[in-house]
């Protein structure tokens, strides 16, 4: 089979955004790239962070700031959420065990961390799952 230039092209910018794409799945499977903290750094919107530390500080029943809110993603480099960087169970486990996610982990579906997460989000479960295959 043989394809024109531009549907050479297409694969080839298709399969780039893949790439691009997975750096912003986060160890537990959540997409950071739709992350409103990561929004609102990536583009400098100050009134995103005020409404995402009100959203956050009510869920978590925490003070949670604006000036808390950065973060680049959690398995990209550059700025985190003070949660994301230090606080979070499942990025330290998997940076511990030198995961690139929790889909490469052969415990993850007994995992009790990370089953908190796609234990009620199938979308990161397909992801992990996804992930875990290639």
């Amino acid at each position: 089979m043989f394809l024109t230039k531009s549907q050479n092209r297409m694969i080839y910018e298709g399969l780039l955004r893949v790439e691009i794409m997975s750096d912003y799945i986060a160890y537990c499977g959540l997409d950071c790239e739709a992350c409103e903290a990561r929004l609102a750094t990536a583009g400098n919107d100050d009134e995103l962070r005020i409404k995402v530390a009100k959203e956050w500080s009510k869920l978590n029943e925490v003070e949670i700031t604006p000036e808390m809110i950065n973060c680049s993603g959690c398995r990209i480099p550059g700025v985190k959420t003070v949660y994301c960087d230090s606080l979070c169970p499942i990025r330290q486990c998997a940076r511990e065990k030198q995961m690139e996610t929790c889909g490469s982990c052969p415990e993850m579906k007994s995992c009790e961390k990370v089953g908190a997460i796609i234990g009620n989000n199938p979308d990161a479960r397909g992801r992990l799952e996804n992930a875990g295959s290639v």
